[in-house]
């Protein structure tokens, strides 16, 4: 590895591990001793390029996390510890701040604002791939008796969305999907074998370039025909741009409008708009 990769992951390192907590002292000492079998206050000072005055401060709260050993010797030696034990003691701290987070935050008192009644009609919207992704996650972990899920990106449904789905599939939850790539179909058969998948008839969902429409749904969700998720990004723009409106109350018209929408493409003989045959 060059030298100039070496630095650009020690200065990657150290910014991570503020992103953990650490202020930036603690962790270019840190970084320094992960590099050293063992040092002083004088080497971690020159390799860090942490004031010495500082790095005595800097070592004293990283013992405290667990995260190097003091030898008292004179002079003092410090080691860190063997980067799988840090990441365990940082990832339990991290868990740990999370665990108290979700109870404090569900501790703090709710404001009560006038003409509380609950809305049925609620439309929300939601950026970014993760939070989006988030948000079906927790919809599917919530379907008691049907999903209906339009996949137009096989990025839409990775990762914890066919952990969902799985998992909705072991509680009996019918679930039909559609999409426009045979290969999705093929690869949500396999992973869903009771599911329902269609291919046809879905053509609407992606960008058809006619009147410089360049936005294509990514996901299309509805959960015991009440809650909805709507997500579309444009096609030459990555996941940051993706969009996505949510809406939850089972006479929201915004619900009806896409179940027809998809029965259109998926259910031809459950269609609400067309009569019976």
């Amino acid at each position: 590895m060059g030298p100039m990769n070496d630095h650009s992951n020690q200065g990657k390192a150290i910014e991570l591990l503020q992103q953990l907590g650490l202020k930036e002292y603690e962790a270019k000492c840190f970084v320094a001793l992960s590099r050293l079998p063992q040092g002083t206050a004088k080497e971690i000072s020159e390799i860090s390029e942490v004031p010495r005055t500082r790095v005595y401060d800097a070592t004293r709260v990283l013992e405290t996390k667990g995260l190097i050993e003091i030898q008292h010797s004179n002079p003092q030696q410090f080691r860190a510890v063997s980067i799988d034990e840090a990441v365990e003691t940082l990832r339990n701290e991290y868990d740990t701040r999370m665990d108290s987070l979700r109870e404090t935050l569900r501790g703090v008192e709710p404001v009560a604002l006038n003409g509380g009644a609950e809305l049925t009609h609620e439309v929300w919207a939601l950026t970014g791939a993760p939070a989006i992704r988030s948000r079906a996650h927790q919809l599917l972990e919530e379907a008691e008796e049907e999903i209906v899920l339009v996949v137009g990106d096989e990025s839409a449904v990775e990762g914890g969305v066919f952990d969902s789905l799985r998992a909705a599939e072991q509680r009996d939850v019918s679930i039909v999907v559609g999409t426009v790539a045979d290969e999705v179909r093929v690869s949500i058969q396999e992973t869903l074998p009771d599911a329902e998948v269609f291919v046809s008839g879905l053509e609407w969902i992606r960008a058809t370039g006619v009147n410089h429409d360049d936005t294509e749904i990514r996901l299309l969700l509805l959960v015991d025909r009440s809650t909805i998720l709507v997500s579309s990004a444009h096609t030459d723009d990555g996941d940051g741009d993706e969009q996505a409106v949510f809406g939850r109350g089972f006479d929201n018209g915004l619900v009806t409008i896409v179940r027809r929408l998809m029965a259109t493409g998926l259910l031809p003989g459950d269609d609400p708009g067309r009569s019976a045959e």
